[in-house]
């Protein structure tokens, strides 16, 4: 797929696609291979050895803003025959679904950290629980403002992929 993209006035070409379990985004001929985890809300990417944690959120105006590590960045995005605004694959731009949101271990680990407890008020990207997988350690935050209504694991807690952590209404 070929993306035409402006990112704070920068205007480039993005050329995605799937390779073996990872994509390979080309942006104006440079080549990244970039590991994509869906993760509470969230998109967990790793490009080499960095990883970055990025969500979106439309502005009111058909705008789009890409959030990269707690950084904000406007971006226009420009797929053959599609506005924005049509295009969400699998819901990841265009906020939350209503109902509690549930946050889930994307993959086996074990709970290092809860950071929340029942009643808490929570804004958007707050961290709620710690995942390490794999030597790794994972905040998994929330995707909306709202309130913690159950944490159902504890500290030291072994889980598996898609055990119900946390749910925030």
């Amino acid at each position: 797929m070929i993306l035409h993209v402006e990112v704070a006035g920068r205007a480039m070409t993005v050329e995605v696609q799937r390779e073996e379990g990872v994509y390979v985004a080309t942006v104006d001929g440079r080549r990244h291979v970039v590991d994509v985890c869906h993760v509470g809300g969230s998109w967990s990417l790793l490009i080499g050895t960095r990883s970055y944690d990025v969500s979106f959120a439309n502005e009111s105006g058909g705008g789009l803003t890409v959030v990269v590590d707690d950084r904000r960045v406007p971006v226009v995005v420009e797929l053959p025959g599609r506005s924005w605004n049509s295009a969400r694959p699998g819901g990841a731009p265009g906020g939350a679904a209503a109902g509690p949101h549930r946050i889930v271990a994307p993959m086996p680990g074990k709970i290092v950290k809860v950071l929340v407890k029942p009643g808490d008020e929570v804004l958007p990207r707050q961290g709620l629980v710690v995942v390490e997988a794999m030597k790794m350690e994972n905040e998994l935050r929330s995707q909306l403002a709202g309130t913690v209504s159950e944490v159902r694991v504890t500290e030291g807690a072994s889980v598996e992929t898609g055990t119900i952590l946390v749910i925030v209404e």
